[in-house]
């Protein structure tokens, strides 16, 4: 099992104890903007991926780990996703899914746990986030954590009747 300690936070593989958790994010429709989610999810299709949630991320070119402060509540989810090999890029999404847990540092000392490991565990060159243009939050927690804006990509997600630009941000690595 996977776990990278931060100073407020840890990050570890999902367990099958982690169901109900990823149910309710999953079926929050109130994110499903961040994700492109556009249906629910089942318990059954959220058991499945979370029995296969241990396979390599060299295999399903995704690594999802679960963020617990330090009472071990689980409060977020972060991911690589669209991993690289040739190129050396991934994704990195990131979501603290109660707002009264925001602004408390735990998305920056997830952040940095995860970009360490993708550097350092997986020679990641460059990671990048798409983020929407009006999720103030969000940009700010990237661009404070290296990430640096390089791309507006207009009227690029059509979200409850109007559409909206997203901006594609971008970190070298090493």
């Amino acid at each position: 099992m996977l776990t990278l300690q931060g100073e407020h936070i840890y990050l570890r593989s999902l367990e099958p104890e982690d169901l109900d958790f990823i149910h309710t994010i999953e079926n929050d429709e109130n994110i499903w903007e961040l994700s492109s989610t556009q249906t629910p999810y089942s318990r059954f299709v959220i058991k499945q991926y979370l029995e296969n949630a241990h396979k390599d991320i060299y295999e399903v070119k995704q690594l999802r780990l679960l963020i617990s402060n330090k009472n071990h509540d689980s409060i977020g989810l972060i991911d690589l996703f669209d991993f690289d090999i040739k190129n050396k890029r991934a994704g990195i999404g990131i979501l603290i899914h109660d707002k009264s847990n925001r602004q408390k540092g735990y998305g920056s000392d997830a952040l940095q746990l995860l970009i360490n490991y993708a550097e350092t565990h997986l020679d990641v060159h460059q990671l990048y986030c798409n983020i929407s243009e009006d999720n103030k939050n969000s940009l700010k927690l990237f661009e404070s954590n290296g990430f640096i804006q390089i791309g507006l990509k207009k009227d690029w997600n059509y979200v409850n009747g109007s559409f909206k630009n997203e901006y594609l941000l971008q970190r070298i690595l090493n």
